[in-house]
């Protein structure tokens, strides 16, 4: 008789990819006006093995001044590896964009306010996100969608968020 228990566990998580820009050090330090922060986020699941899955969630933070000079810019990806067995089909892809990047996300945060706080500047806290939504969002980019020429409805799957300083 065949175990049909579903099973979700953490295999590892893990800084997979971590990046820091800053192209107008030293004078950009010496910068007094407000600078605007743009924030965008995606995931993106694959399969490693039978019933191993990587998910990997991707934040890109650009800070600018002055509309155009570039204070700093971090791209991050935290990932983790997930067992995922006996887990029904309709709801497989929930798991794989919505329970595991919410489990991912905190690691992410964390790592991303401590790199801009040791690059000398104020340390930014990303947002809650809901990665129901941004999934929701992903399906809809992805069906085709009738619409006047030239308004790029439908060509990026990023999300802006706003940020908490």
């Amino acid at each position: 008789m065949a175990d049909d228990t579903p099973v979700f566990q953490i295999q590892r998580m893990y800084l997979k990819d971590l990046s820091l820009e800053i192209p107008h050090a030293p004078q950009i330090f010496l910068e007094q006006g407000q600078p605007t922060v743009e924030v965008s986020i995606d995931s993106e699941a694959a399969p490693l093995a039978e019933g191993v899955f990587e998910v990997t969630v991707t934040v890109t933070v650009t800070t600018r001044v002055e509309k155009e000079k570039v204070v700093f810019l971090t791209e991050a990806k935290q990932a983790g590896i997930f067992e995922l067995r006996n887990i029904p089909q309709e709801q497989m892809e929930m798991v794989l964009n919505i329970v595991c990047p919410n489990t991912i996300y905190p690691y992410l945060r964390s790592n991303v306010a401590d790199v801009i706080q040791r690059a000398g500047f104020p340390p930014i806290h990303l947002a809650e996100i809901n990665f129901e939504v941004l999934y929701q969002q992903k399906l809809a980019a992805a069906q085709p969608v009738v619409t006047p020429a030239g308004n790029g409805a439908g060509k990026d799957s990023g999300l802006i968020l706003p940020v908490k300083h």
